[in-house]
Parts: C-alpha cells; sequence; structure tokens
C-alpha cells in the first residue's frame, strides 16, 4: 500500500468515525427528547390530578417539577418528602382557617427605676439590637409600627396601632398581618424607687399552618418569655449605665389619637 492509498484510508476510517459519533449524539439527543416530552406529560397529568388528589399526588408533583427544573434526585426525593408532610399537616389542622386564640401573660421584675424602664420599651427601633428574632421596627408614625420578625426560617411582618398609651403607665396595641396578629397591652408598675414590673398580656390569633401547628406548642408564649428577658438584660445591662441618653417617646395616646404631645 502506497502512501496515498494509506492516507486515504486513514481519511476514511476518520469519517467512519466522526458518523458513528454523529449517529450516536442523535441517537442520544432522541432519547433525551422522549423523556423530556414524557416527563413533562407526567407533570401535566399530575398536576390535572393535584387539585383533586391527596397529599402524596401534591407530593409527586412537587419531585416531577424539581426533575423537569434540572434538579438532582436527591433534591426532587426532598421535594417530595417536604410536600407529602406539609399537605398531610394540612388536612389535619385545616387550611386558610384560623387557629384557635392564645392568652399569654408574662411578667419580669427589673432593677431599675419605672420611669426609665418605661422609657426604654417605647424606644421600639432599638428592639433589632438585642431582641433575637425581631429584625427591623419601622414607627411609622405617632401610633403605627411596621415590624418584621424572624419564625423558623422565614420572616413574618405585621402592622400594629397603638389605641392607648399613657406615659410610666401602659402601652395598649392592636395588629394585623397576613399570617396572624398579636393584640396586646404591657403595663409598669413600681414595686420600690429602682425595681419595676412589666407585665404582659397577649391575645395570638394564628393564622397558616406552621402558626397554628406552632400554636399547639405554645412557642408564641416561650418566645414572648424569652423577648422579655433580652429586654431585661438589655435595661440592666445598657439603659440603667447610660440613663440620661435613654430617650422616650412621652406622648398621650387615647382611642388611637395623640391627645398629649411628647414633652
Amino acid at each position: 500500500m502506497n502512501f496515498r492509498t494509506g492516507l486515504a484510508a486513514g481519511a476514511g476510517g476518520a469519517l467512519a468515525v466522526l458518523s458513528v459519533r454523529r449517529l450516536g449524539r442523535r441517537a442520544l439527543g432522541g432519547v433525551v427528547q422522549r423523556l423530556e416530552k414524557r416527563l413533562e406529560r407526567a407533570v401535566r397529568d399530575l398536576t390535572a390530578k393535584a387539585e383533586q388528589g391527596g397529599p402524596l399526588v401534591k407530593a409527586a408533583l412537587a419531585g416531577a417539577k424539581a426533575l423537569s427544573e434540572g434538579k438532582s434526585p436527591f433534591r426532587a426525593l426532598l421535594s417530595f418528602g417536604w410536600t407529602a408532610l406539609k399537605e398531610t399537616l394540612a388536612r389535619i389542622f385545616g387550611r386558610g382557617r384560623r387557629g384557635k386564640l392564645t392568652n399569654i401573660v408574662e411578667q419580669t421584675d427589673i432593677g431599675a427605676p419605672r420611669r426609665l424602664v418605661y422609657d426604654q420599651w417605647t424606644l421600639f427601633q432599638e428592639y433589632p439590637s438585642f431582641m433575637k428574632k425581631v429584625e427591623s421596627v419601622d414607627q411609622a408614625g405617632e401610633t403605627k409600627l411596621n415590624w418584621k420578625a424572624k419564625v423558623f426560617w422565614s420572616s413574618r411582618t405585621w402592622e400594629s396601632t397603638i389605641t392607648e398609651q399613657v406615659p410610666d403607665e401602659h402601652i395598649v396595641w392592636r395588629s394585623k398581618g397576613p399570617k396572624g396578629h398579636v393584640d396586646g397591652t404591657v403595663s409598669f408598675h413600681e414595686l420600690t424607687p429602682n425595681l419595676t414590673r412589666v407585665l404582659l398580656v397577649l391575645e395570638y390569633h394564628p393564622v397558616g399552618l406552621f402558626e397554628r401547628t406552632g400554636n399547639l406548642w405554645r412557642a408564641q408564649g416561650r418566645r414572648a418569655r424569652l423577648e422579655l428577658k433580652h429586654f431585661r438584660r438589655h435595661v440592666m445591662t445598657r439603659s440603667l449605665t447610660r440613663p440620661d441618653e435613654v430617650e422616650g417617646w412621652r406622648g398621650e395616646i387615647r382611642d388611637g389619637e395623640l391627645v398629649t404631645p411628647p414633652k
């Protein structure tokens, strides 16, 4: 075999290999397309059945969607398990209904004058600096507050309206939010000139699966107790050492209206 014959044979072999590879890619592409179409049909079928189906149908839909979005089988399995658990709990506790009202009563004694304790309480925008779950507090007006707090791995927002506020005595508020609301009263009682009792009374109205489930375990009561301890610690370690810097809001509110401006 001369040089030209060998070159031609080599070129022919290379072309044959390329042709086989192209055919292989086409075949593989066809298989992938058929699988994708089957997965799309499965997602459509499950979606149509999910409205009337039980937790397992909706869980299967979540897993199929995860696969169709390119997520790994492990992530799809997590989506399946989480959806099954969530839908099962929703059936047990109901969906979209208001939960049972919970009354929460907590108190703490703070070794500081009543005026100082009250003034520190009215500085709502400082709460995120010493309370564990409060992320932000925006004072939209003299009677309006917008809150954002951490609940497990997500956040909740709500608006509270102060309906009555008497300096050194008590603050009463009402609130509203998409995931429930808390109405309450906090009062300040002088036990001695340097010892103040703070009494917190709350009415918690849960809305939503997590809120109602957590309400069964009295999670909100424990959270209120813990945040009250954070407040006491802050007063004892910060406010008490710089009382002249704590300038509270000392206006008076009656029936949701400002009757006495802050002095």
